[in-house]
C-alpha cells in the first residue's frame, strides 16, 4: 500500500474513477504542501491541498505568478508560453485589461437579463431527454444546455453545436484514450506542443474563431466575440491575433465544460441522496443557495497551477523560485478546518465559502455569475416535474486530472 510521501497527482490512474478523496485527505492532514515527482522531461511539483494554503496562493500573485502556465502542469519553454498565452496565464496590468473587456456581460445583472432565454432553454433541453425512459444524462441534458447558452452569447448557428461539443471532448480529454486525438504525455503530442492541450482540436478552434472573426471585425456586435474583437483594452495594447485566438479558446472550453460537469455531478449526488431531493421539492425557495453546495461537492476543476517567482517558505516547506505549484481545489472544498462533515451533502449548509470558482484573487472565475443561474434554473426546473431519475449503470469518469467530470452518467425514471 503507498504512504502518502510515494503518492504524486501526476498519476493519471488515480483519477480513473473519479475524484481520489482518500489521497486528498492523506496529503491535507500528513503533507499538506507535498512534493509530486514526474516523468521526465518534467521536473516535478508541489501540490497545495489545504484552503487556506490555497487561498494564499490565488491571491499573493506576486509570489506565485500565472505567468508561465495557469492550467497546464507541463513545463513550458519561452517560446510554448508566448504562443499558448491567454487571460489564463497573465497578471497584473495586462490581466485587468483583458478581463475588464468582458466583465461587464457577466456582471449578475447583465446575467439576470438571460433569465427568461435560459428558463426556456432548459424546459426545452428537459422536454427531448424525459421524452425518453432512460437516457444518458451528459449527454442529453448536462452537455446540451450549457452549450447552447454559449452558441447564444457567442452567435453561431445552432447547428454548430454538436461541433463545439466535440472540440470542448478532445481538448479537455487530451489524457483520456476515448477522447483525445493523441494522448497529451505520449511521444506523438509533441508535434502538438505549441497548441493549448496539445490538441489539434486546437487548430480547428483556431480556424472556427478567424472565420467569425472575418465577418465581425469594425462592426457593431454585441456578441462575446465582437465585444473581444472591438474593444480596446484598457492598457492600449491592441488585441492581436494571439490574443484573438487564445481568448475565443477559453471561452468555447470555460463556457460549457465547468458547467456540463457541475450539472452532471448534481444529478450523481442527489440520486444518491434522495433526502435532498425531497427538502428542495418541499422547499423550493432553498435551490438558490444549494447552488452553492451542488458547487462545493462538485468541484469540477481539480486543479489550477502557478510558478513561484522567488524563495518562499508554505506550510513549512521551502519552495524554490521556479518551482510549479498547483492547488487543488477539490482537496480545499472538502477541508474539515473550513467544512464541517465535509462528505455529507447538505444543501442547507451556511456558510458555504467554497473554492470551486478560486477563491478570491484576480483569476476568480469570470462567468461564475452565468454558472449559479444556469445550474439554479436546471434544478428548479428538473425538480418540479413529477418526474423521477435513478441510476441506470454505472457511470463513467473523464481520466483527467484537470477536470473532475463525466463521460456518461446513465439514468432511467423510476
Amino acid at each position: 500500500m503507498s504512504t502518502v510521501t510515494d503518492v504524486t497527482l501526476a498519476d493519471l490512474d488515480l483519477f480513473a474513477n473519479g475524484a481520489p478523496w482518500a489521497v486528498f485527505d492523506d496529503l491535507r492532514k500528513n503533507s499538506p504542501v507535498h512534493w509530486n515527482v514526474e516523468p521526465e522531461p518534467n521536473a516535478g511539483f508541489w501540490s497545495v491541498t489545504r484552503y487556506h494554503d490555497i487561498v494564499e496562493v490565488l491571491r499573493n500573485t506576486e509570489t506565485y505568478s500565472s505567468q508561465v502556465g495557469a492550467v497546464s502542469i507541463e513545463e513550458l519553454d519561452t517560446r510554448q508560453m508566448e504562443i499558448r498565452r491567454s487571460m489564463l496565464e497573465t497578471d497584473g496590468t495586462r490581466h485587468r485589461a483583458l478581463r475588464k473587456m468582458l466583465q461587464p456581460e457577466f456582471t449578475p445583472r447583465a446575467i439576470a437579463g438571460y433569465e427568461t432565454f435560459l428558463r426556456g432553454l432548459t424546459a426545452t433541453t428537459l422536454d427531448r431527454a424525459l421524452v425518453n425512459d432512460e437516457f444518458d444524462f451528459v449527454a442529453d441534458v448536462a452537455a446540451d444546455f450549457p452549450i447552447r447558452v454559449l452558441a447564444q452569447m457567442l452567435d453561431v448557428p445552432e447547428s454548430d453545436i454538436p461541433q463545439l461539443i466535440k472540440w470542448g471532448n478532445r481538448m479537455v480529454g487530451n489524457t483520456d484514450p476515448e477522447h483525445a486525438d493523441v494522448l497529451a504525455d505520449s511521444p506523438e503530442s509533441e508535434q502538438y506542443r505549441d497548441l493549448p492541450f496539445r490538441s489539434p482540436a486546437a487548430l480547428e478552434v483556431f480556424k472556427y474563431g478567424y472565420e467569425l472573426a472575418w465577418n465581425r471585425r469594425g462592426g457593431d456586435g454585441k456578441d462575446l466575440v465582437s465585444i473581444v474583437l472591438n474593444t480596446p483594452p484598457s492598457d492600449g495594447i491592441p488585441i492581436d491575433a494571439r490574443d484573438f485566438r487564445n481568448y475565443f479558446l477559453l471561452l468555447v472550453i470555460a463556457g460549457n465544460e465547468t458547467t456540463r460537469h457541475t450539472i452532471t455531478h448534481t444529478m450523481n449526488n442527489l440520486m444518491r441522496n434522495p433526502q435532498a431531493i425531497a427538502l428542495l421539492r418541499e422547499q423550493p425557495e432553498l435551490i438558490p443557495w444549494a447552488v452553492e453546495e451542488f458547487l462545493r461537492y462538485a468541484s469540477p476543476i481539480y486543479h489550477f497551477r502557478r510558478t513561484a517567482t522567488h524563495d518562499v517558505i508554505l506550510n513549512n516547506k521551502e519552495i524554490k523560485a521556479g518551482g510549479k505549484v498547483v492547488v487543488w481545489f477539490g482537496a480545499g472544498n472538502m477541508d474539515t478546518e473550513v467544512f464541517e462533515d465535509p462528505y455529507a451533502f447538505d444543501v442547507t449548509r451556511k456558510p458555504n465559502e467554497h473554492m470551486t470558482f478560486g477563491r478570491g484573487g484576480p483569476h476568480m472565475c469570470l462567468g461564475n455569475a452565468l454558472a449559479r443561474l444556469e445550474i439554479q434554473i436546471m434544478f428548479e426546473d428538473l425538480l418540479s416535474r413529477d418526474v423521477d431519475l435513478v441510476p441506470n449503470g454505472t457511470p463513467e469518469y473523464l481520466r483527467s486530472n484537470l477536470v473532475h467530470g463525466f463521460k456518461r452518467l446513465p439514468v432511467r425514471k423510476a
